[in-house]
């Protein structure tokens, strides 16, 4: 896959950001802790599922001193229509925890304490220090790593590599937005099994070889 040239980077972006000047993430949160827990019960589960089963564990506790309150067993109760629910309710526990001992019940808005944090990656800590903090980090999730490599944005073969790789090719200016737009560009238009090109507003900008094409149908004339 050819990479792409920095000119048509800059104009990728900038299509992207005319198309959509705000972009955010999907998951429903309140505030930096709400939000954290939100990125780590989404790990290889849906921001659809886990939106629809915060509303209720929020209601119940929005902070970490009422999630360790709460307590791991009705954490569960709460989650369980979530993949890998026992161990997330776990590391939210955990991190509550933590939180409390080490950062008084705030979330910190630092890579490594995030990090030493259960549960939390680096993917995770990506998020929050974008979205809560506005810190212009670039989270890779399994959607940016297809497009990057896909477009010949970034190619890499690891996450770290595709993060390293955006870091220094996304224009600074885009920094601050580009793994939300890139995010809902591989969730609804560079989709994995079947992308849908034919919409693509960057479809002239991609080396992407095997581009689907709109299938035309042809009605035939019948004969009476």
């Amino acid at each position: 896959m050819p990479k792409m040239t920095k000119a048509a980077i800059a104009e990728l972006f900038r299509r992207l950001a005319a198309a959509n000047p705000t972009p955010t993430t999907e998951l429903e949160y309140h505030d930096p802790y709400t939000l954290l827990v939100s990125v780590v019960l989404s790990a290889q589960a849906t921001d659809v599922g886990v939106n629809k089963a915060t509303p209720a564990l929020f209601a119940a506790a929005d902070t970490p001193e009422k999630m360790v309150a709460l307590g791991e067993e009705r954490v569960r109760d709460f989650i369980k229509t979530i993949g890998l629910y026992r161990n997330k309710a776990k590391n939210v526990i955990l991190l509550s925890k933590a939180l409390i001992e080490q950062h008084g019940g705030k979330v910190p808005e630092d890579r490594e304490a995030l990090e030493a944090l259960p549960g939390v990656g680096r993917k995770t800590a990506n998020v929050v220090l974008n979205t809560a903090f506005g810190q212009p980090t670039i989270a890779v999730d399994t959607h940016i790593f297809r497009v990057a490599n896909r477009l010949g944005l970034a190619p890499g073969k690891t996450p770290l590599a595709v993060e390293q790789g955006l870091e220094r090719v996304v224009p600074d200016i885009y920094k601050r937005d580009a793994h939300h737009w890139l995010i809902l560009h591989g969730r609804y238009v560079c989709k994995a099994r079947r992308p849908d090109c034919p919409t693509c507003i960057v479809r002239d900008l991609c080396g992407y070889k095997d581009k689907t094409v709109e299938v035309a149908t042809v009605k035939a004339d019948t004969i009476a």
